[in-house]
């Protein structure tokens, strides 16, 4: 989908990517398929004035991108259709295909895809490029934030730096130890299903909180050969990797 039938995108030059996701905006900006630089903005501001006169591609969970199209001289609208992965299903979040079509592109195929964001999201492909299928979980703060909201005394936390105490003496430290230590647990039974199945898979966390869920993983589970690689850019490469496709 374009902004006019006569708009192109030519991705050897500059251009823009935007996710417009559950609770954030991810943009970034490309010059062919390279990568140049990434920001977010929360989902609670307004839609910015465009910082740059570049083609933008967009794709959303969210709904239409609407205040977008005639923000930009060129926009082109991401759907499932756009996405050349095999056994895609009507209701797969294109975030998750845009994830795994990237996270095999640049890693390799077959790929195993753990999107820390909002939700904790599984999603895999094998060597033919063909969807595996996947799962999805409240992720760590929407955990955290649900207790708080829907029980009388639980508080709000937050997520400590490092894997705290399994066993806690205080509630706020007992509600980081159910979730952090059920989730760890939750990744590391998928990931040790993946490897059974695809031995030579690769593995690829990704999403906002990526970094603390992979630290807390790591230091629970010292076996390396389980540990999945972080990137917090497979949804710009997987953009970036339909630099050939035509327009639909």
């Amino acid at each position: 989908m374009c902004k006019s039938p006569e708009s192109h995108l030519y991705l050897s030059l500059p251009w823009l990517g935007l996710m417009l996701g559950n609770s954030r905006r991810h943009w970034a900006k490309l010059l062919g398929q390279t990568l140049l630089e990434t920001w977010d903005e929360d989902n609670a501001q307004p839609p910015p004035a465009p910082k740059q006169d570049l083609p933008l591609i967009v794709a959303s969970v969210v709904g239409e991108p609407s205040p977008y199209l005639a923000r930009f001289p060129q926009v082109r609208v991401l759907t499932l259709a756009d996405i050349p992965l095999k056994g895609i299903y009507s209701t797969l979040g294109i975030d998750r295909a845009l994830g795994v079509l990237g996270g095999g592109t640049h890693y390799g195929w077959p790929i195993l895809v753990i999107d820390a964001g909002t939700a904790l999201t599984f999603t895999a492909a094998d060597a033919d490029q063909r969807l595996v299928g996947g799962a999805i979980l409240p992720g760590l703060g929407l955990q955290g934030s649900s207790l708080a909201l829907q029980t009388a005394a639980l508080p709000r936390i937050e997520f400590p730096p490092h894997l705290p105490p399994r066993w806690a003496t205080a509630t706020p430290e007992a509600i980081q130890s159910g979730i952090i230590y059920t989730l760890v647990a939750g990744m590391h039974d998928f990931i040790e299903a993946w490897q059974r199945q695809y031995p030579q898979g690769q593995m690829v966390i990704t999403g906002g909180d990526r970094n603390l869920l992979l630290s807390y993983f790591t230091k629970q589970f010292q076996d390396k050969s389980i540990h999945p690689v972080a990137d917090p850019d497979l949804i710009f490469r997987g953009m970036a990797a339909l630099k050939n496709e035509p327009d639909k």
